[in-house]
């Protein structure tokens, strides 16, 4: 038997008497005065002779059926049940991302951090399916968001990231990837998971080199991104309880964060398929495109299966005649045919 998708759409049906109906017969009621106003009764029979009340009121049907039918649309008449198997295949893509305050240096605009979570945002626009997990890391690491395939709740986690994130300061990048490695994957997804790390590099005694390696072991593939130049390095802004703006220094000199992109190569290439990728001050930052590269057409498992219903529609009837209606009572006239 034919239902409906949408039974909310049918509240709408209640403008028929509440809003419509009152509404024409105050029109109707309005005209009618504004006419005993302009003539005698006698006189009105004569000179509004061709007005006909009848094709009136059959216009004002005809809008009011072309609305009935256009609720009936949006309420989706459906018929014909019948069941479909849905599997949605996919990676597990752990992203880590640096909030230490070296990421505030701004060789890269607006600064590293900053530039990363936007390009971790359209980077999103990409997916298809898999699943993602955020792990912010700086003295000590928080998964901030576990495996998951509601994309609205990772972006409003990356909106809240920021250096303040992780209390502790320093880079531990090891720490991030054995948090990574035992928190976030599981072993069923083996062979299907990756990791993004996104930082400058400048790791403090972490070991992320022996801590990639076991990754590498459970079949984990890390993707590292270095932000930053690798030369003369740039100054860590510092602002005061005052406003005031500084740079960070260290025993009267001003410290400058160079990005250490050997231990990065180093960490990439101690995972089956790694890649290390430098981002300098003057190439851009396309994380879509990474993703598109290495994650995308990767191989990719099954995640999850499920039968849903489908059925057929039959809007389009309904929606149809109240467009035809809509047209012909444009055609047809208030007047009689003399």
């Amino acid at each position: 038997m034919p239902r409906l998708g949408n039974y909310d759409a049918l509240w709408l049906l209640f403008a028929v008497v509440l809003v419509l109906g009152p509404a024409y017969a105050w029109n109707f009621w309005r005209k009618a005065k504004a006419l005993r106003g302009l003539a005698a009764a006698h006189l009105l029979a004569r000179i509004n002779v061709s007005v006909s009340r009848r094709r009136q009121a059959v216009k004002a049907a005809m809008l009011v059926i072309a609305f009935v039918l256009t609720v009936i649309a949006l309420s989706r008449p459906i018929s014909n049940p019948r069941p479909k198997e849905v599997r949605r295949k996919g990676r597990d893509v752990a992203i880590l991302l640096d909030v230490s305050r070296s990421m505030l240096a701004e060789d890269i605009r607006p600064n590293r951090l900053e530039r990363a979570k936007i390009a971790i945002g359209d980077m999103m626009t990409q997916l298809a399916g898999d699943r993602i997990a955020i792990v912010t890391f700086a003295g000590d690491s928080t998964v901030r968001c576990p495996l998951t395939t509601d994309y609205a709740f990772v972006r409003m986690v990356l909106d809240s990231i920021g250096t303040e994130s992780t209390p502790l300061g320093g880079t531990r990048i090891g720490d991030a990837i054995r948090d990574a490695t035992k928190k976030v994957f599981d072993e069923e997804s083996r062979d299907f998971r990756d990791v993004i790390l996104i930082t400058d590099g400048e790791d403090h005694d972490s070991f992320p080199v022996e801590a990639a390696e076991v990754a590498g072991g459970v079949g984990i593939r890390i993707i590292a991104i270095g932000l930053g130049d690798d030369g003369t390095g740039a100054p860590i802004p510092v602002v005061g309880t005052d406003g005031r703006r500084t740079y960070l220094e260290y025993d009267g000199e001003q410290v400058r964060s160079r990005l250490d992109a050997a231990t990065l190569h180093r960490v990439a290439l101690a995972t089956p398929g790694g890649r290390f990728v430098q981002v300098t001050p003057q190439t851009t930052f396309n994380l879509d495109e990474i993703y598109d590269w290495l994650v995308a057409s990767a191989q990719k498992h099954e995640l999850e299966s499920g039968t849903v219903v489908q059925y057929d529609e039959h809007f389009q009837l309904f929606l149809a005649a109240a467009v035809v209606l809509i047209f012909l009572e444009a055609l047809v006239s208030e007047r009689k045919k003399v």
